[in-house]
């Protein structure tokens, strides 16, 4: 979720910007080069469509399965303010799975209006991150089956304007402390993970709510850890004193899917739905302890998201007093913020198995988890961003070799535990040469075992204190690194950086070369507004050396192509925020996501397609902002070929979210909070919702807006993008 989405006071905690590292924005000082062993590879009108049309027909994937594609066949689909969800000409998109949606048979139809119960059994709020598990007609996993499956997907936050999510409570809800325990009940219940079970049936995709498989993981689902931190001193709590169990996950942002079959989703901006006195700092008497607080983004004294610690004196309330109010840290929450922060792994194929917190791999703020192709022989690599200003990029590499039979394994959490459980942890240095070094995040580092700011004495603190052992490191400050994918094509990963209102002209650096200004609707906009794209090679995916470049610089089409619209972006794909990035496992189209808060004003937020190249298919390039200069390894300009507009969104929403069938020829799309810049004061006057989607396309009861998973198919059968 993108900062510039932060603009009423609800949702500041998306805001987060604590790096108060000395770690310059990029390191000054040139590497050297790296060795050759090294070196890697010198429209028309949009269809506006609603669930009450059918979806086209998908036709059995070939036997040689689907090919690649070198060339975009649909036509771009122009900017959009309405209120509609918009799709190329010969494509149709359907609702199919909405917030409050049942997930049991006994669960009865959403009503919409505040009243609905069970939310424990219902689809969660906001959709965000979701990842396909193909089941076959004898209920077995399936890499080919396409025509059921199940949808693993993030509820990752809900709408509100002050405390209350307000439009799942009938009246908008409580807005003062203390808050109602029956609206904090609900309001428990709609963040975490779904599973559900979907089908198509001829034209149409529906969800199955009597499936067996269908699954809701809350905030208050029990959870254990693995990996370095468990049993650690800094998890334990009054639930678990011996630091090995958690309850529930909170902001679950993007997802992965591993060589293994299993779900890996991150817990994001947790640190706003916690509470601390303003007392709490001198009660612990440990200042390295507080300190870690405030990098993570909790001081003393400041308000939480939803005030859920005010709800009374029961444990899922108090839970969210981190502060030191016991004898012992068994006796209270004081480390239940600890318990936060980290790659959660499910397996949706068996609803009786828990949710695992793998420490492994670092705790912050998570956004997805992509994985390069795993080989033989060679270590599971998994690549991470901590989405935060001036926040960094992380690899984790494990211990254990793959093995090509754990692809298919009987036990898929014990193959978790194989490769996700012990590794090395490494955070990235930019150079302005356009190499890059992996920093391995451990004791054995001397600048983190000599680090003042922390006492780094095993992995586990590590694990827990993540972002100060990266500050240790020396790594480079980025601009809110979001989603990674890894090209199928040729292994090179790319990292979305949303935007950073922070960056400044004194900051610039060649990783992060952009600070301007521009105008939304007569007001001034300062910093890297719209984003970026970075691409890494590696020789391997172990390497700890990479060379990297700017892929794509986000803009809109009329600025400056000096200094601002680097990647001479046009009308049919210019786009601001860059978020969720996906690549087709069966096409290899690289899909993009927007967050947007500051081209709104001309168009919704949007999903594009685009056909990447390689790192260093463009050149050099010298951008000034104000008074600096800098280079930085820019890729080649797109063009409408390479890049263009698939799907605009409806009013207020971000498009986040996308999986697809085996052949290629229907996708998953999340529609996350329609309508959130809607007033709590106008929740009895749909006529002043900013969005009324999807009830306004013929999908369910009521008029106020949910998120929302939709399904797109070709009209003709054919493969998505061709």
């Amino acid at each position: 979720m993108s900062e510039q989405n932060a603009r009423r006071p609800g949702e500041l905690f998306n805001d987060e910007d604590s790096n108060r590292s000395d770690n310059a924005s990029f390191d000054s000082v040139l590497a050297t080069r790296l060795s050759r062993r090294h070196v890697l590879r010198g429209g028309a009108g949009a269809a506006v469509v609603g669930s009450a049309a059918l979806a086209g027909c998908a036709t059995p994937a070939s036997p040689a399965g689907p090919q690649p594609v070198n060339q975009l066949g649909f036509t771009p689909v122009a900017r959009s303010t309405a209120d509609a969800l918009a799709v190329p000409p010969g494509y149709t998109a359907q609702v199919l799975y909405a917030g409050g949606d049942p997930l049991g048979a006994d669960v009865p139809a959403f009503k919409n209006d505040g009243t609905d119960e069970q939310w424990g059994k219902r689809a969660g709020d906001h959709h965000d991150g979701i990842e396909w598990f193909g089941l076959d007609a004898q209920n077995q996993p399936s890499g080919s089956f396409t025509s059921r499956g199940l949808l693993a997907m993030n509820h990752e936050a809900t709408t509100d304007e002050k405390l209350s999510s307000f439009f799942i409570h009938a009246n908008g809800g409580t807005a003062t402390l203390p808050r109602p325990a029956a609206e904090i009940d609900k309001e428990l219940m709609i963040h975490g993970i779904s599973v559900v079970e979907v089908r198509r049936d001829g034209r149409r995709w529906a969800t199955q709510p009597a499936s067996p498989y269908n699954r809701r993981i809350t905030t208050l689902s029990e959870a254990i850890f693995t990996g370095p931190a468990a049993g650690s001193a800094h998890l334990a709590t009054k639930y678990s004193p011996n630091g090995t169990k958690a309850r529930g996950t909170v902001n679950n942002c993007g997802t992965g899917k591993t060589p293994w079959g299993t779900l890996v989703s991150g817990e994001e901006n947790w640190f706003g739905y916690f509470f601390r006195d303003a007392q709490d700092d001198a009660r612990r008497n440990d200042p390295k302890i507080t300190a870690a607080f405030k990098r993570y983004g909790r001081n003393a004294g400041a308000a939480s998201r939803h005030g859920w610690e005010s709800g009374g004196s029961d444990d899922r309330f108090l839970r969210w007093n981190t502060g030191a109010t016991g004898a012992s840290a068994r006796e209270d929450y004081r480390n239940e913020f600890h318990t936060f922060g980290y790659v959660v792994e499910l397996d949706p194929y068996n609803p009786n198995t828990l949710l695992t917190k793998r420490t492994a791999l670092g705790r912050f703020a998570h956004e997805n988890v992509s994985f390069a192709k795993p080989v033989q022989g060679q270590p599971v690599v998994a690549y991470m961003g901590c989405d935060a200003r001036g926040e960094y990029i992380y690899k984790f590499v494990s211990a254990e070799k793959w093995d090509p039979a754990d692809a298919h394994p009987r036990n898929r959490l014990a193959a978790g535990d194989k490769y996700l459980d012990a590794g090395a942890l490494y955070v990235a240095r930019f150079n302005a040469d356009g190499s890059g070094e992996w920093l391995e995040l451990s004791p054995k580092n001397p600048a983190i075992s000599g680090f003042k700011g922390f006492d780094f004495k095993t992995q586990a603190d590590v694990c827990v204190f993540t972002r100060l052992a990266a500050d240790a490191a020396g790594a480079t400050k980025m601009d809110r690194p979001e989603w990674t994918g890894v090209n199928p094509k040729n292994g090179e990963v790319y990292i979305t950086l949303t935007n950073n209102s922070a960056r400044t002209e004194a900051t610039v650096d060649a990783a992060n070369p952009r600070a301007y200004s521009d105008m939304k609707a007569g007001k001034e906009q300062k910093g890297n507004v719209h984003g970026h794209i970075v691409r890494l090679a590696e020789a391997t995916p172990a390497e700890a050396k990479f060379r990297w470049d700017i892929y794509l610089f986000a803009s809109e089409a009329d600025a400056d192509k000096a200094s601002i619209n680097l990647s001479n972006l046009s009308d049919e794909n210019d786009l601001s925020s860059p978020d969720g990035l996906v690549f087709s496992p069966a096409t290899g189209i690289c899909w993009i996501q927007t967050d947007d808060g500051a081209y709104t004003d001309k168009t919704n937020c949007m999903l594009l397609a685009a056909l990447p190249g390689q790192v260093g298919d463009g050149g050099a390039r010298t951008v000034k902002s104000g008074t600096r200069e800098v280079t930085t390894h820019a890729g080649k300009p797109q063009t409408p070929a390479t890049l263009r507009r698939f799907l605009v969104g409806p009013r207020g929403a971000e498009i986040t979210g996308i999986t697809e069938t085996p052949d290629g020829r229907a996708i998953f799309v999340n529609i996350q909070h329609a309508g959130e810049n809607t007033k709590m004061a106008d929740l009895g006057d749909p006529a002043k919702y900013e969005s009324r989607w999807p009830g306004n396309a013929g999908y369910g009861a009521g008029q106020r807006p949910r998120s929302a998973t939709v399904v797109i198919t070709k009209n003709d059968g054919g493969v998505i993008g061709t």
